[in-house]
C-alpha cells in the first residue's frame, strides 16, 4: 500500500430498519424533525418503505412515502458520519418524534 493509499477515505453506507411508532405516522412536524435532524450531517439519507424511497431531506418525499403507524422503514446513510447519521435518525424514529 503506499502513502496516497492510506489517505483515500473509502465510502461507508450504513442501514438500519425500524418501525414508525407514532401513532400519526409520518405526517409534517415528523417530517421537519426528521430533514432538521438529517440536515446535520453530510451524508446522503434516504429512506425506504415498502417499495418507495425518498430522499431523507426532502420533506415531500417523505410525505409520498406514506408511512402509518406501524410500517417497516429503512434508513440508509451514506457518507463519512453514516453511523452517527443512521443512529441518530433511528433513535427519532423510535421515540415516536417525542408524540404522545
Amino acid at each position: 500500500m503506499t502513502a496516497n493509499e492510506s489517505n483515500v477515505e473509502m465510502p461507508v453506507i450504513v442501514e438500519r430498519e425500524t418501525v414508525i411508532r407514532n401513532k400519526e405516522g409520518l405526517h409534517f412536524r415528523p417530517i421537519m424533525q426528521f430533514v432538521d435532524a438529517a440536515s446535520r450531517f453530510s451524508s446522503q439519507i434516504k429512506v425506504h418503505c415498502e417499495d418507495r424511497e425518498a430522499d431523507g431531506c426532502s420533506p415531500m418525499e417523505l410525505l409520498m412515502l406514506m408511512a402509518t403507524q406501524g410500517t417497516a422503514v429503512k434508513v440508509v446513510a451514506d457518507g463519512a458520519d453514516a453511523p452517527q447519521a443512521a443512529e441518530t435518525l433511528i433513535a427519532l424514529i423510535d421515540s415516536g418524534f417525542n408524540e404522545e
